[in-house]
């Protein structure tokens, strides 16, 4: 984190202080807003950065972005290396559009070569608000704190009705095994219920995966991918269109 993000988190600060942080954290969301705005419909990709080409959750992850991106879809991640880079490459395997929204950190994330665009946040919050911003479906790779950090973001905002309940695809069963475990348990303790359980589809099949995105994704919610946002010059924005 940044010194000052460090100094916020660490309790109450002077109230000029508190007002410039909210001020700067403004500016990243109005950042984030104009690079992204012109993107359309997204699928995002959440999953490791450590994982190299070679890994086979790469090769999976490229193959699945690449059929994802064939229905349409613009390709999000956290545009960084691993599973993040599989993702957007799949996407350009397939002529498809590669969006990435960096995390700034001091080791790990920079952004993959594979990017048609790309904004750079400072803050994980701010990051994980643009990430399902813009997204009409979301599929969890193996990862790890951070992998897991933005699943359970994404499907409590559905759980709880903050978005629509837009499709949770969890690959690579062994991977996930303990935490699908897990999540029976906490069916049996009662903190969610029967019906929580169907907010999520574990899978090993692309094919799968596009079903329930065509039917839980594009029809339910009438996705119309030809629509186009035109960009205000007045607000100079043709720079920013994708």
């Amino acid at each position: 984190m940044t010194k000052s993000e460090i100094k916020f988190l660490s309790g109450p600060q002077s109230r000029l202080k508190e007002f410039l942080f909210t001020i700067s954290i403004v500016r990243q969301f109005i950042k984030g807003f104009r690079e992204l705005h012109f993107i359309g419909p997204c699928i995002t990709i959440f999953g490791s950065a450590r994982f190299d080409e070679h890994h086979e959750y790469y090769k999976l992850t490229r193959k699945a972005a690449g059929e994802f991106a064939k229905l349409g879809f613009t390709i999000m991640t956290g545009g960084g290396p691993g599973i993040m880079e599989a993702a957007n490459r799949g996407a350009k395997d397939v002529g498809g559009r590669s969006v990435g929204c960096n995390i700034q950190l001091p080791r790990e994330q920079k952004h993959n070569p594979y990017l048609d665009k790309w904004v750079e946040i400072k803050h994980f919050f701010v990051r994980k608000v643009l990430l399902v911003k813009y997204s009409f479906a979301f599929v969890v790779m193996p990862g790890g704190f951070g992998t897991l950090d933005e699943y359970f973001e994404a499907i409590t905002l559905i759980q709880t009705k903050k978005i629509g309940d837009f499709p949770v695809i969890i690959f690579c069963k062994d991977f996930h095994q303990k935490l699908i475990e897990h999540t029976h348990v906490m069916r049996m303790e009662g903190t969610v219920s029967e019906a929580d359980l169907g907010l999520f589809l574990v899978t090993d099949s692309i094919e799968e995966a596009i079903t329930l995105i065509k039917e839980e994704g594009i029809k339910k919610h009438g996705l119309k991918f030809e629509k186009k946002i035109k960009p205000f010059r007045w607000l100079f924005e043709s720079k920013f269109k994708f």
